[in-house]
């Protein structure tokens, strides 16, 4: 009778661990598909700010602006660049410029 009490307890106490070690796994799997949301998100928010800006050049001079510093200076374009690159090639004054943006 003592030895099954023990054999219970025992059985109680690995299923919590269990569970618990469950927890832990389901949780740094969320934690690792939210990061990578976040960062599709930004990377699609920062290259959607470029090419507004761009656009708004086009509008205003006619031309689409030859490289990403112009936009800097003149559109008041803030880039994140300590985390992303961004990659900006102007074909011509009148095609949209390819832009691409990379996590670092």
């Amino acid at each position: 009778m003592y030895q099954d009490r023990k054999n219970r307890s025992l059985y109680k106490v690995l299923g919590a661990l269990f569970v618990c070690v469950l927890l832990v796994f389901a949780y740094a799997s969320f934690q690792k598909h939210a990061d990578r949301d976040l960062d599709e998100e930004s990377s699609s928010a920062i290259r959607e700010a470029i090419r507004r800006a761009a656009l708004q050049c086009y509008v205003v001079e006619g031309a689409y602006p030859v490289d990403l510093e112009y936009l800097k200076e003149n559109y008041g374009l803030k880039i994140n660049e300590k985390n992303y690159y961004v990659v900006y090639r102007a074909f011509a004054q009148n095609q949209l410029p390819d832009i691409r943006i990379v996590k670092k």
